[in-house]
């Protein structure tokens, strides 16, 4: 009798625990799903989700929880929630936005012409491409707002201050960047012709920084990783010097690399100069069509041999070589008479012919991947995902928006 009834309790408290076992097993997989929902929100937002919204992405997480094949997708439709959130516009985007407009590439700068124009593109949802040679400018819609000045900056200081929604097209507008800032709109492009982007990069030097930190922010190389000293030299201006130290194997095996690239497209910029001092917030951007700025011919007795420039007229010498590997767009349409794949005039048509490069597109999509998931890609899975983002990034008309709900998809856990 000792023994029956021993049996039977152990019998019952193997089904105990079972039962508990069963229950904990399904609040694992619960809490799994709800942690997952709250790192993509917080990814994406930088803030946590309310118990509504939270509860509203594992609603569209739980529909056909088996179907492995739609998990992805519902994620990714999970995931968008987080673009409600104002945070997303007005922290996010803007602190990786930010180091772009600056040389120190710091995140510490107030809102400017040029950051907000890329938190509207993204919101908008449109080709983001648009980035580097739109005309098109974001400013504030609110009358109370100091108005919008090419010579000052306190518009956007006013607008960030006020803690507005910036994703709120009621909050923060799309306008005509030729119309709100006198350029003409041949002459605009972009975030290139931002007063944040020349206060930054065509005060006084030699309009080569404009170049080498587009380059940076929007095809992810630095001068360094495309050096080429194959490229004909023939454009290089007068005030690199051929014998550096004294020493031509210098220029041949060195300054040649960047400079018989850069300075051929850098000529796109001949016609801008930022007004003030370098160090002063003071100054504002200057177009002077048909009418080269001095710093394209300072420093000419370096090399009087040089080349001097005539006109704003870019030649991308880097299609061919081994740069072509950026993958250079051979159908490209500037949209400008006496134009062929890459030779054209202006910065408008430069912007076009990077930003039309496979180099931005995967640019864009490591930067976005970078920002939500905190890492690098790393692993051979990360690449992969990186590169389906990209062809997907192409196919929906550069929507970069996408590349935020996807990215955070897949860096959600297990």
């Amino acid at each position: 009798m000792g023994k029956h009834n021993s049996v039977s309790f152990a019998l019952k408290v193997g089904l105990v625990m079972l039962g508990v076992t069963s229950l904990l097993a399904g609040t694992s997989v619960h809490a799994g799903a709800r942690d997952q929902a709250k790192r993509m929100y917080d990814r994406i937002a930088g803030v946590p989700p309310t118990a509504i919204q939270l509860e509203a992405m594992l609603d569209i997480m739980d529909v056909n929880r088996d179907n492995v094949t739609d998990s992805e997708a519902l994620a990714i439709q999970a995931a968008e929630l987080a673009f409600d959130s104002p945070s997303f516009y007005n922290v996010t985007l803007k602190n990786m936005v930010t180091p772009w407009t600056n040389e120190e590439q710091t995140q510490f700068s107030d809102l400017n012409d040029f950051t907000a124009t890329v938190i509207g593109l993204v919101r908008d949802g449109g080709d983001f491409r648009e980035v580097l040679y739109g005309d098109v400018i974001y400013v504030g819609a609110d009358s109370t707002l100091t108005p919008y000045s090419v010579a000052g900056n306190q518009h956007y200081i006013d607008l960030e201050a006020s803690g507005a929604d910036l994703g709120d097209s009621a909050v923060l507008r799309r306008e005509a960047q030729s119309s709100v800032t006198g350029l003409p709109a041949a002459a605009t492009a972009g975030v290139m012709t931002t007063r944040a982007a020349a206060h930054a990069f065509f005060v006084a030097g030699t309009n080569r920084a404009m170049f080498r930190f587009t380059l940076m922010n929007f095809m992810c190389n630095d001068l360094e990783q495309v050096k080429d000293i194959s490229r004909s030299p023939d454009r290089v201006r007068q005030d690199v010097s051929r014998s550096p130290g004294g020493d031509s194997r210098i220029f041949m095996n060195s300054c040649v690399g960047c400079h018989a690239g850069m300075d051929p497209m850098a000529q796109a910029f001949a016609y801008y100069e930022w007004s003030g001092e370098e160090g002063s917030a003071e100054g504002q951007l200057q177009y002077t069509p048909g009418q080269v700025q001095g710093k394209y011919r300072i420093n000419a007795d370096n090399f009087r041999y040089g080349y001097v420039t005539p006109d704003d007229r870019w030649d991308n010498y880097w299609r061919e070589g081994q740069n072509a590997v950026l993958g250079w767009d051979n159908a490209i349409n500037y949209g400008v008479s006496g134009c062929s794949s890459g030779s054209c005039r202006g910065a408008k048509t430069l912007g076009m012919e990077l930003a039309h490069s496979d180099a931005f597109a995967e640019c864009k999509v490591k930067q976005v991947f970078e920002t939500v998931c905190l890492h690098e890609p790393a692993t051979s899975h990360d690449h992969s995902q990186v590169s389906s983002m990209v062809s997907a990034f192409q196919g929906n008309n550069y929507n970069l928006k996408g590349v935020f709900s996807e990215s955070a998809a897949y860096c959600r856990g297990d």
